[in-house]
């Protein structure tokens, strides 16, 4: 950018000189002294300016130096143009050969004021993940400063989610403005991937069904979800403080769903015997793959392949017993 505005003025400075230097030394006015000026800088041909001792020794002073200068600020401009699209090709180039080494990563379909706090929370718990908008100015400038991954186009397009990775994702979220694209990505997403887990935003009541039968595993309304939100408030509001610790940037704590694999070193293990009290974090909830919930589990529950570990504790801690499960 300084380069840029270093160009400009020499290019208006020499400008204004001819300019001046003309109509000081003939009756030229002033618009017909610049456009003299233009033209003889540009070498594109003149009148005869001027045509006395004095004027021809200011054209020939002008031309050398004008000519140079106005060399000089095409080249360093064409270099800067050059220059950019090399940059962002190369960055282009990085971003798609890390973006498909990527894998067990999160999809935010949209850049609006809900996707791109999804996004900061994401980043603030370290996640992986790949934000899709059809805004490439809005992606660019977002993405560039914060070092998210980014893909142009539609988040309805099959050939877009594919790009960003559907089929190693872990999760996908639309919040696309209207109820009618968010049920498009939802029913793409499941077409292309049946594993995905979906989450999908309603902005009206008549949306939620049609977003369940697309194939979302979560509709959320933000509307009824910021009314349950203050209802809890108002009755419990110690314990919504509580709770809201894990919401915090930068918490301690952290509240988190651990899937345990078939090769896990704690399958057939009672929670008892593992070592999760010593690492800080503590099991409230295990869902069985048959979809039992037990809550508040004893220290006998046997862990077994498949459960979903309702985890709360540590934040590092959660977070790298996540990571080590996947």
């Amino acid at each position: 950018m300084r380069k840029f505005i270093l160009i400009t003025v020499l290019l208006l400075g020499i400008t204004l000189f001819g300019t001046v230097g003309i109509h000081t030394l003939t009756d030229s006015n002033w618009l017909e002294s610049a456009y003299l000026a233009i033209i003889t800088l540009t070498t594109v041909g003149s009148r005869d300016v001027p045509d006395t001792q004095a004027g021809m020794i200011f054209v020939m002073v002008y031309l050398v130096s004008g000519v140079g200068v106005f060399t000089y600020s095409v080249f360093q401009l064409g270099q800067l143009i050059v220059n950019a699209d090399i940059r962002l090709m190369l960055e282009k180039r990085r971003m798609d050969r890390e973006l498909s080494g990527l894998k067990n990563h999160y999809i935010v379909c949209g850049l609006g004021r809900m996707g791109i706090l999804i996004c900061e929370y994401l980043t603030n718990r370290k996640q992986p993940f790949v934000v899709i908008d059809h805004n490439e100015e809005l992606l660019i400038s977002l993405c560039k400063d914060r070092q998210w991954f980014g893909v142009h186009g539609d988040a309805t397009d099959d050939e877009v989610l594919t790009k960003a990775g559907i089929d190693r994702a872990q999760s996908l979220a639309t919040v696309l403005p209207t109820d009618a694209d968010n049920v498009y990505v939802v029913l793409s997403a499941r077409l292309l991937s049946s594993s995905l887990q979906i989450v999908a935003r309603a902005g009206e009541a008549s949306a939620i069904q049609k977003l369940q039968r697309a194939g979302a595993t979560r509709v959320i309304s933000p509307f009824s979800s910021g009314a349950m939100k203050m209802a809890r408030f108002m009755l419990n509001p110690s314990i919504e403080d509580f709770l809201e610790i894990t919401d915090e940037s930068g918490s301690d704590l952290e509240l988190a769903e651990i899937q345990i694999q078939t090769d896990s070193q704690y399958i057939g293990k009672p929670l008892a015997k593992t070592d999760l009290r010593e690492q800080g974090i503590m099991v409230i909830g295990i869902r069985r793959t048959s979809g039992k919930h037990i809550i508040a589990p004893e220290g006998t529950a046997i862990i077994e392949p498949g459960d979903s570990l309702f985890a709360f504790g540590n934040a590092n801690s959660v977070n790298a017993l996540a990571e080590k499960c996947v």
